[in-house]
């Protein structure tokens, strides 16, 4: 997981969730931290829609895959791959760009990837913020 991009001036302004929480980033200055509202100008690298998006489409929240989808697990949720058997964010952050990258060349062109869902909680946000990322249209 890439580092979280936080603007300083004049209050706090995550632009770019990361490795960092959000909530360690207001625990550590004592306030809480804004996020920054996407209005689709980047700001930051890796802020495109787009960015990381695989040749496969991609699903989000999903338990089962749909026929000819590679799965990819969470915790309970068991697929073809997964970030983290034990539902640890921590690894599932670890794992993400690497198991998309597999979980690409699997489905192939024209294939689709699911994703297990993630909680959207500390790292969680910068996971979910790349998968959303990942499935966002192209063009």
């Amino acid at each position: 997981m890439e580092s979280t991009i936080v603007l300083a001036d004049p209050e706090p302004v995550v632009l770019r969730p990361g490795g960092v929480p959000v909530e360690a980033l207001a625990a550590l200055l004592g306030r809480p931290i804004r996020q920054d509202a996407d209005d689709g100008r980047p700001t930051a690298p890796g802020q495109l829609a787009s960015h990381y998006a695989p040749v496969a489409g991609v699903r989000l929240n999903a338990t089962m895959p749909a026929p000819g989808e590679v799965l990819v697990g969470f915790g309970a949720v068991q697929g073809a791959l997964t970030l983290s058997e034990r539902g640890d964010l921590a690894e599932a952050a670890t794992r993400l760009f690497q198991t998309l990258r597999e979980a690409d060349a699997l489905a192939g062109p024209g294939g689709t990837i699911a994703f297990a869902p993630i909680p959207d909680t500390g790292l969680g946000r910068a996971i979910n913020d790349r998968l959303r990322r990942a499935a966002a249209p192209r063009g």
